[in-house]
């Protein structure tokens, strides 16, 4: 029982990790759209 304990510990950490990385890629992913769309509203293209 305490093995599972462990392993359940373990992957609730990698899934946190995993999820702050997905928060960040969907953060920058995010930036950069609205960046290119700034930059085509006022460069008029």
């Amino acid at each position: 029982m305490n093995s599972i304990a462990k392993s359940y510990r373990g992957l609730s950490i990698i899934m946190v990790v995993n999820a702050d990385r997905i928060f960040t890629l969907a953060t920058m992913a995010a930036g950069l759209l609205a960046g290119a769309f700034l930059g085509t509203q006022f460069l008029g293209h």
